[in-house]
């Protein structure tokens, strides 16, 4: 009797199939969401901004990366603050670190799409 045991590699894991096929719904739900819905656009852009002036950039970085889709698209991102889509697409993965500069090019773009004004807002603890 001869076991396979290459083939059981080459197929995705039952488990990592549905997580995937998760992030993907969940990822084309916030897109549509976002495009329909500008008070829960507005509400992922506070969110983002709020994490990462509190110093969560990576939730900040998942939550832009889910409005940039959304909203200019990477491809238009790119051109309008005049940066390689790829290098935006690292800025924004899990790993990316984003200077300042592009980070804050990245919120005014989103800004700009959204057609809205950004306010902060100070709160004492």
């Amino acid at each position: 009797m001869s076991r396979d045991t290459g083939s059981a590699r080459s197929r995705p894991d039952s488990t990592e199939a549905r997580a995937t096929a998760k992030t993907r719904d969940f990822e084309e739900s916030v897109a549509a969401r976002t495009k329909t819905d500008p008070a829960f656009a507005r509400a992922l852009r506070d969110e983002a901004i709020t994490l990462f002036v509190n110093g969560e950039p990576e939730s900040a970085k998942s939550i832009l990366r889910d409005l940039v889709n959304a909203t200019v698209g990477f491809e238009a991102l790119a051109i309008e603050i005049h940066r390689p889509a790829k290098s935006l697409h690292r800025m924004l993965s899990r790993s990316g670190n984003p200077p300042l500069s592009n980070a804050s090019a990245i919120f005014a773009a989103i800004k700009r799409a959204l057609e809205v004004e950004l306010r902060a807002r100070v709160m004492l603890a």
